[in-house]
């Protein structure tokens, strides 16, 4: 990773008159990555989704008031070879023509020792179910304890596609799809 260092959620709540109220972050799209991967066998299949948006609201005197709010274009998944990303985006898995948006919206935040779990509702395939995600906070290595003004949140969890539907090629891909989503934010000005 780019010149970074973490810093996790747990120590960030410390940190007393820094942030005092919920902070807005806007996403650098650039900067953000949506990777995936899951079984093929012995191998692994592994790809992308871009980041359309992410709305991130920290409040790191009370965790509890974060917000996440991310929405992915599946129309413009990436996969480790061609015939996965066909076949990811097509009418068995992603549906993407008729369902082109991926999102994801918490509804709660509750620390987990050094990180945080956001709890929240996941749309894939225009279904919808909750899931967790585990979340860290990374700050630019050199930057002063208290500057949260440019972040990477990552967070990382698992689904299993056919909760959603996405059931096609079930017996050459495996059920459980592993998530970890990088999204550099930057506080609002």
């Amino acid at each position: 990773m780019r010149r970074l260092a973490v810093l996790v959620l747990a120590a960030l709540f410390p940190l007393q008159g820094v942030n005092a109220a919920t902070t807005a972050y806007h996403l650098d799209p650039a900067a953000s990555t949506v990777a995936f991967e899951t079984d093929f066998g012995p191998d692994l299949i592994t790809g992308s989704i871009p980041l359309e948006k992410a709305d991130l609201n920290l409040d790191f005197d009370n965790v509890a008031n974060c917000t996440v709010e991310v929405a992915l274009d599946v129309t413009g998944a990436k996969a480790s070879f061609p015939f996965a990303a066909q076949a990811l985006k097509g009418p068995k898995v992603l549906a993407a023509k008729d369902h082109p948006r991926m999102t994801f919206e918490s509804t709660s935040v509750k620390r987990a020792g050094e990180a945080a779990d956001v709890t929240g509702k996941l749309t894939i395939r225009g279904v919808t179910k909750t899931v967790t995600l585990r979340a860290q906070i990374f700050r630019p290595n050199g930057s002063a304890t208290d500057d949260l003004a440019h972040l990477t949140v990552k967070l990382t969890g698992q689904v299993n596609r056919s909760d959603f539907g996405a059931t096609g090629w079930s017996d050459m891909v495996g059920d459980q799809v592993r998530i970890l989503i990088t999204a550099r934010i930057d506080a609002a000005g």
